[in-house]
C-alpha cells in the first residue's frame, strides 16, 4: 500500500525575501522522514502539482500519528537557509482511499507563538495500492485553475529534492508529479497527460530557473504520453531535519522509474457508517373482532368483566373500522380467571357499555394481561374461543390490536434494576486493546448465557445408496427433544456444510448429544449412514478471547451400536456463551419451529447506513434551444431527475432560444452511486403538455466533490437531440448542430445529510471523512431483555409475541435476534458505538417479528408491529457510570396511551477526554456549511424525506432485511404530521418556560405591595447598594446563578429521562383528537367528521388570530407616537420628550434610577388602583385596526 500526499498549490503566502515575494517549497514530514518539493521562485501563490509517495506498513498502529506539511522560503542571500512560512497537520485517521480523495484548502498554522504566518495550502492525501500508484487526472479542470484563475500557470518540474529519514532509516522518499489537466470537450471523453519522476534522497540544491525549466517535460496541446530517460543518482547526503540550516549543492539526474524508493508510512482506518423513508403503514388485511371473557369465579372472588376489542396491530391506519358492507367480523373469546380484575377507564362512549360490564377492549389492554397466561399458584389457564360469522373467512394468522384502556394503577415510571452483570465473565470487566483507543467487546454489561455449540464442518467417504447409487447427505443434530438439521447436498460423498447449532443450556433435556448423518430419499424414509455420540459432561468450555476450537474427524458408528461403518465426519463441540463468534450465525434451538426465509429473519445483525451526499445542480443557462415548431419561441424549463427524485426549474420568463435560470436544485445521493443524473430541457407547449428538446445523462462517480463553500467550475454540456431524424436512423446531421446547457454540478461533502429529526439527531458529522474529528467517547449498550410484553398476534389459538430489538446511533444500526413466543424475552447482547458529540440521542425500538416463514394473505403484506420505543440522550449520562434501568415501552394508539411492557437496558458512556467534550459544547451543532450556505425549511424537509427513503431501501436489501416500517418508526417519519395533542403539549411547554418569569413577576409585585415587610426592606437595601455600586450588578447576578446551580445539584436527576405521558398530553387527550392524529393523509373519515374537525380548527385558529392581532395593535400604537397620525397625541409626546431630555441632562443617571426604583417600590398607601397616566396615554393612541375590512 502507498500513502500519497499531493501538494497542489498555495495562496497568499507571507513575503520573506525582502522584495515582497518568496521562493517557496513544501516539506512533508512523516515519522521523522522528510521529503520536499521543488522550489518555485518569486511567487506568493505558487503551484507545485507534485505527489509524494510513502510506503504503508499496515501492521503497526497509526491512528495517533500525523503528517506534517510545512512551507518554507528558500533563502540564498546573505547566507543560504530557509524561512518558515507555515504548516498544517493531517491526522492519519482522516486519510481516505484512492477515489474518495477531495482537494482541500487548509489554513497555515504557526509553529511558534511569535511566528508571522498567513495564507493557505491546497492538498490531497489518500491511500492507494501499489498497482494503482500512477499519475492520473480527473476530467474536471485542475484545482488551481478552478480556485485561483489569476494565478500564473507554471510548467511542472520533473525533479524534486528529498531529505532522507533520520539516523539510518531504511527507506527513502519518492515524489511524483501530477501532470497538467486539460478540460475535456465532453463529459466522458476527456484525455489527460500524466508523467512521473522519481526523486532520491539528498539535500536540496540551488539551481537556476533555467536549469529547472530545462529538466521539465513539455506538454503538447494534443494529449500524449511522454517517454522517460533512464538516469542514475550521483550523490546523496543525509541530513537531520532539526539541522537543516544551509543546503549544500547536490547533483541530481534522472533514473529509471521502475526502481522506486519509498518512505515508510501507515495505513489509516477506514470506517463507513451511514444512516432511512417516508411511507405510512397501511395494512390492507381485514381485521377481526376479539372478545375476552373470564372464567367463572370461585367463591369470594369479585365479579367478572368481559372485554371486546378490535385486533389490529397498526391502529394508525384503521380504515377497516369503517369498511362498507363488512359489519360482521369474527370474534375471539378469551376466558380468564376472575381474580385478575382491572376495570378500564377513559371509554369514549360510556352509553354503549351494557349492564353486563362488557367493554370494547383488546386482549393487549391490561398491563397484567400476560399474567392470565401464567398464573402463580393455580392451574387455571385462559380458554380462547373463536367465533366467525358465516360470511367472513378468517385468515390463518390474526394481528391483535393492543388497545389502550388502561387501569388506574398503571406505572409509567423508570425503574432501577439490579442485573447480575460483569461478575462471571473471565475477562473481569473492561479491557483495553494494546496501542489502541477502542474497548474490546467483553460483554460485561449483560448477563452470561451458556450455549452448547455444535459445528458441522464436512464429511468424507460416505457410502452411496443401494438403489440410486448416489448420496444426498445431510446432518441431523439431536439433543433431547430438539433437532436441528443442515441442508442436504445432492450427489455428494464428500459434502461440506460448515453450519453451527446452538442449544441453550437452560433448555438442555439430555446428557447425550447425537449427530446423525442421513441420506435423503425421494420416496420413503431417509437412510441412516451413521452417527456420533457425545457425553455432555466431557464437552470442553470455551470463552473468548480463547481461540476457536479446532474441529476433529470422527468415525461414524452404526445407528444400533453394532460397530463402525464407512464414513467420517468433522465436528467441533464446545460449551460457550453469547460472546462466541459463532453465536450470531448459529441455528438456535429456541427457534426450531422457524423454517424457510424465516431462519434468516431471526438472526442478530449489525447494519451500516449508506454514505449519503447532497448533490447540488446549478442550472445556469442554455443556448440554441430550437423548438419543434419553428414558428414560435419556446417556453423552456429544465427537469433534473436522480432515481425517484425529480425537480424542475421555473419556466424562463422570457420566450427565447437562450433561456437563463441560475437556479439551484439539491438531491440526495447514496454510495455506491447506482443512478445517473438525467437532465432534460423541455418546452412548455400547453398546460398539460411538455415537449422534450434535449437530454443528457451524467454518471455520479465522475462529478467533483467539494468540502467548503468555494464554487466549482461550471461546464457546458451538449444535449442529445430528439427528433424524427434520430428515430429514422438519419444520424448524418446529428452532430453538426446541438443545443447545449451550462451547469455547475458538485457533490457536497461539507454537509451532514439529515435523515432523522434534528430533535433526536444521533450523528452530526459531515459526509466527507476528511472533516471528521476524533471520537470523544465510547457508548456501550447492553440489551438485557424485556418484561411483561403484551400479545401482538394470535397464533395457534393463543396470544403470541416474537420480539426483537433495534438500536440506532449514528450510521450504525443493530438488531438483536428474535425470541419466539415469549412475553419476557432475554437477549443479553452488547454493542458499542463511537461517540463524536455528547449532545446526541440513541434510539431503541422493540418490534414483533411477523416474517417467520408464514405467507401473507392474498392481496396484503405482513408488516412487523411496533411494541415501543426508548430514547436516551447521551448528555444526560454521567461519564464512566453504569446505568441499569427498566424503561417503559409506551405506545400511543387510537384510544390513548398504553404501556406495552418494559425494556431492560444497561448503559455506560466512557469519556476519552473531558477537555474535548467541554470544547464541543462551544462548537456549532451542524457542520459549518449548514451556516455558510443554509437550506430553506422546505428543502430540509424534502431532503430528509428523500434521505429516509434511500436509507430504508438500502437497509431493506440487507440479509436479514431491516424493513421499511422499522426504519420509519426509528426515524420518526410522522413527526411533522398535524396533531391537536402535540399542539397542546407544545403550548404548555412554552407556558412552563414562562412560568419562572411569571413567578418572579408575582414575587416582585408582592414586594412592591409590601406583602412581606422584611423582604421589601431587604430589596430596598439591595437596590440602594446596586445603585451606589453599579459595577456589582453583573457579579451579583452571576454569583446568584452559581449559588442556584450548587443548590440544585442536590436535587439533580439520578436517572436518565424517559417518555413522559403528562408532558406529551397523552393521558387526558380527547378520543376524537387521537382519531384525528391517526387519520391518514389525505383523510379517510366521513364528511361530517371532517367538517366537525375543520370547525374546531377554525375556532383554535380564531383565537390565535386574535392574539396576533393584539400584538400588531400594540406595535402600531408605538409606531404612531411620532407618525402624527394623532396630532394631539404626537404633540404631547414630542413636548414630553423635550422636557425629559432637559431633565435627564441636568440630573445624574443614578438619581433617575433611584427615583424610578423607589417610585415602583412605594408602599400601597401611596398607590391607586386607577391605571397610571403613561398607560392611559398609550392605550389611546391609534392603530391600523380601523383600516381592516
Amino acid at each position: 500500500m502507498k500513502l500519497i500526499v499531493e501538494v497542489i498549490n498555495a495562496h497568499d503566502l507571507m513575503p520573506k525575501d525582502g522584495e515582497g515575494s518568496a521562493s517557496t517549497f513544501v516539506e512533508v514530514d512523516f515519522e521523522n522522514q522528510l521529503s520536499r518539493t521543488r522550489t518555485v521562485p518569486k511567487n506568493l501563490n505558487p503551484t507545485w502539482n507534485q505527489k509524494i509517495v510513502f510506503n504503508l506498513d499496515t501492521t503497526k498502529p497509526y491512528h495517533h500519528k500525523t503528517i506534517e506539511v510545512s512551507v518554507y522560503n528558500e533563502r540564498r542571500q546573505p547566507i543560504l537557509g530557509r524561512n518558515f512560512l507555515g504548516r498544517v497537520r493531517i491526522r492519519c485517521s482522516n486519510i481516505v482511499k484512492q477515489g474518495d480523495e477531495v482537494y482541500q484548502i487548509l489554513p497555515l498554522e504557526n509553529k511558534w507563538f511569535f511566528s508571522s504566518v498567513k495564507g493557505e495550502i491546497g492538498l490531497k492525501a489518500y491511500i492507494a495500492s501499489e498497482s494503482k500508484v500512477k499519475i492520473f487526472s480527473p476530467i474536471f479542470p485542475s484545482e488551481p485553475e478552478k480556485l485561483s484563475p489569476s494565478t500564473p500557470k507554471q510548467e511542472p518540474e520533473s525533479i524534486a529534492t528529498s531529505l532522507p529519514p533520520l539516523h539510518g532509516a531504511a527507506s527513502a522518499a519518492e515524489t511524483l508529479e501530477a501532470g497538467p489537466k486539460e478540460e475535456a470537450s465532453s463529459f466522458d471523453t476527456s484525455k489527460v497527460t500524466s508523467e512521473g519522476e522519481e526523486v532520491y534522497s539528498g539535500a536540496a540544491s540551488s539551481y537556476s530557473i533555467e536549469e529547472a525549466q530545462s529538466s521539465s517535460v513539455g506538454i503538447d496541446q494534443d494529449p500524449k504520453i511522454e517517454t522517460e530517460e533512464p538516469v542514475e543518482q550521483l550523490s546523496s547526503q543525509q541530513l537531520d531535519k532539526h539541522q537543516v540550516h544551509q543546503q549544500p549543492r547536490i547533483s541530481i539526474k534522472k533514473r529509471p522509474q521502475e526502481n522506486l524508493f519509498t518512505m515508510h508510512s501507515v495505513d489509516p482506518q477506514l470506517q463507513s457508517r451511514r444512516a432511512e423513508n417516508y411511507n405510512h403503514n397501511n395494512d390492507s388485511n381485514m381485521q377481526q373482532r376479539v372478545s375476552i371473557k373470564r372464567r367463572p369465579r370461585a367463591q369470594g372472588t369479585p365479579p367478572s368483566t368481559t372485554y371486546s376489542a378490535n385486533q389490529q396491530v397498526h391502529p394508525r391506519y384503521d380504515e377497516r373500522y369503517n369498511l362498507k358492507g363488512t359489519g360482521q367480523q369474527p370474534r375471539i373469546l378469551v376466558e380468564t380467571p376472575r381474580r385478575v380484575y382491572s376495570p378500564p377507564r377513559n371509554l369514549a362512549d360510556p352509553q354503549s357499555i351494557p349492564s353486563s360490564t362488557t367493554y370494547s377492549v383488546n386482549p393487549q389492554v391490561h398491563p397484567r394481561y400476560d399474567e392470565r397466561y401464567n398464573l402463580k399458584g393455580t392451574n387455571q389457564q385462559p380458554r380462547i374461543l373463536v367465533e366467525t360469522p358465516r360470511d367472513v373467512v378468517s385468515s390463518p394468522r390474526h394481528h391483535v390490536d393492543p388497545q389502550v384502556y388502561t387501569s388506574i394503577d398503571e406505572n409509567y415510571n423508570l425503574k432501577e434494576t439490579n442485573p447480575n452483570i460483569g461478575e462471571k465473565w473471565p475477562s473481569g470487566g473492561r479491557k483495553w486493546m494494546s496501542g489502541g483507543e477502542k474497548l474490546t467487546s467483553t460483554h460485561d454489561l449483560v448477563e452470561q448465557m451458556f450455549y452448547l455449540y455444535v459445528r458441522v464442518v464436512k464429511a468424507k467417504d460416505l457410502p452411496p445408496g443401494t438403489i440410486t447409487s448416489s448420496c444426498d447427505p445431510y446432518v441431523e443434530v439431536k439433543l433431547g427433544n430438539y433437532r436441528g438439521r443442515t441442508k442436504h447436498l445432492e450427489k455428494k460423498v464428500n459434502p461440506e456444510w460448515n453450519q453451527v447449532f446452538a442449544f441453550s443450556k437452560d433448555r438442555i433435556q439430555s446428557s447425550v448429544l447425537e449427530v446423525f448423518v442421513k441420506d435423503k430419499e425421494m420416496i420413503g424414509r431417509d437412510d441412516y449412514l451413521g452417527r456420533v455420540m457425545f457425553d455432555l459432561n466431557e464437552v470442553p468450555t470455551r470463552v473468548p478471547p480463547d481461540s476457536p476450537l479446532a474441529p476433529q474427524w470422527y468415525r461414524l458408528q452404526h445407528s444400533r451400536g453394532e460397530g463402525m461403518v464407512r464414513g467420517n465426519i468433522m465436528l467441533a463441540v464446545w460449551m460457550g456463551t453469547q460472546a462466541d463468534e459463532a453465536f450470531s450465525d448459529a441455528w438456535h434451538s429456541d427457534a426450531a419451529t422457524v423454517y424457510g426465509e424465516g431462519v434468516f429473519n431471526i438472526r442478530s445483525k449489525v447494519y451500516v447506513s449508506p454514505k449519503l451526499w447532497y448533490l447540488r445542480v446549478n442550472v445556469i443557462e442554455a443556448q440554441d434551444v430550437i423548438p419543434n415548431d419553428r414558428n414560435r419561441l419556446p417556453e423552456v424549463s429544465v427537469k433534473v431527475q436522480l432515481g425517484c427524485q425529480v425537480l424542475r426549474t421555473k419556466i424562463c420568463p422570457t420566450k427565447t432560444i437562450t433561456p437563463l435560470w441560475n437556479e439551484d436544485l439539491v438531491f440526495v445521493a447514496a454510495e455506491p452511486f447506482e443512478e445517473q443524473l438525467t437532465i432534460t430541457v423541455e418546452d412548455h407547449v400547453q398546460p398539460s403538455k411538455d415537449e422534450v428538446l434535449g437530454k443528457i445523462n451524467l454518471p455520479l462517480n465522475l462529478i467533483e466533490k467539494r468540502l467548503d463553500h468555494r464554487p466549482v467550475h461550471s461546464r457546458w454540456f451538449n444535449l442529445e437531440k430528439f427528433g424524427f431524424a434520430v428515430l429514422e436512423g438519419d444520424s448524418r446531421n446529428e452532430h453538426k448542430f446541438s443545443s447545449r446547457i451550462h451547469l455547475r454540478v458538485c457533490l457536497e461533502g461539507g454537509y451532514h445529510v439529515l435523515d432523522e429529526s434534528t430533535l433526536y439527531i444521533s450523528d452530526q458529522r459531515p459526509t466527507a471523512r476528511q472533516l471528521w474529528k476524533q471520537p470523544i467517547g465510547i457508548l456501550e449498550m447492553g440489551i438485557l431483555g424485556a418484561k411483561g410484553l403484551l400479545p401482538m398476534k394470535m397464533k395457534d389459538g393463543h396470544g403470541s409475541t416474537d420480539a426483537y430489538c433495534v438500536a440506532k446511533y449514528g450510521q450504525k444500526w443493530i438488531r438483536t435476534r428474535t425470541l419466539l413466543d415469549t412475553f419476557n424475552p432475554k437477549w443479553n447482547e452488547q454493542y458499542t458505538w463511537e461517540v463524536y458529540d455528547p449532545c446526541t440521542v440513541i434510539t431503541l425500538g422493540v418490534f414483533d417479528n411477523c416474517h417467520l416463514g408464514e405467507k401473507a394473505p392474498s392481496g396484503s403484506s405482513i408488516k412487523d408491529s411496533r411494541i415501543g420505543k426508548v430514547r436516551i440522550r447521551l448528555s444526560t449520562l454521567e461519564a464512566n457510570k453504569i446505568y441499569t434501568n427498566s424503561y417503559p415501552l409506551l405506545v400511543l394508539h387510537q384510544h390513548g396511551v398504553k404501556k406495552m411492557g418494559e425494556l431492560q437496558l444497561v448503559v455506560r458512556f466512557t469519556a476519552l477526554s473531558l477537555a474535548n467534550i467541554f470544547h464541543i459544547y462551544g462548537q456549532p451543532l451542524l457542520p459549518k456549511m449548514h451556516y455558510l450556505q443554509p437550506f430553506t425549511v422546505n428543502q430540509i424537509d424534502n431532503l430528509r424525506y428523500q434521505a429516509m427513503n434511500i436509507v430504508a431501501m438500502r437497509l431493506g436489501r440487507a440479509e436479514p432485511p431491516l424493513r421499511k416500517e422499522v426504519v420509519e418508526y426509528m426515524l420518526d417519519v410522522d413527526s411533522n404530521i398535524w396533531s391537536m395533542r402535540r399542539s397542546k403539549a407544545n403550548f404548555f411547554r412554552v407556558m412552563s418556560l414562562f412560568s419562572s418569569f411569571i413567578t418572579i413577576g408575582r414575587w416582585f409585585n408582592d414586594v412592591c405591595h409590601w406583602k412581606n415587610h422584611i423582604t421589601s426592606i431587604l430589596v430596598h437595601i439591595l437596590f440602594l447598594i446596586l445603585i451606589w455600586y453599579p459595577e456589582l450588578i453583573l457579579p451579583t447576578f452571576f454569583l446568584y446563578m452559581f449559588l442556584i446551580g450548587l443548590w440544585n445539584y442536590r436535587f439533580r436527576p439520578r436517572q436518565p429521562p424517559h417518555m413522559d405521558t403528562k408532558l406529551s398530553w397523552a393521558d387526558s387527550v380527547h378520543p376524537d383528537e387521537l382519531d384525528e392524529e391517526f387519520d391518514t393523509f389525505p383523510t379517510s373519515r366521513s364528511h361530517d367528521t371532517v367538517r366537525m374537525r375543520y370547525d374546531r380548527l377554525r375556532t383554535v385558529a380564531g383565537r390565535i388570530q386574535t392574539i396576533v392581532g393584539d400584538i400588531a395593535t400594540q406595535g402600531e400604537r408605538f409606531m404612531s407616537l411620532l407618525s402624527w397620525r394623532d396630532p394631539r397625541g404626537t404633540t404631547l409626546f414630542v413636548l414630553f420628550s423635550l422636557c425629559a431630555a432637559v431633565v435627564f441632562y441636568a440630573t445624574p443617571f443614578r438619581v433617575v434610577v433611584l427615583v424610578t426604583g423607589f417610585y415602583n417600590l412605594r408602599h400601597p398607601r401611596f398607590r391607586n388602583k386607577i391605571p397610571c397616566v403613561p398607560s392611559n396615554f398609550f392605550k389611546r393612541l391609534p392603530a391600523r385596526t380601523d383600516s381592516l375590512l
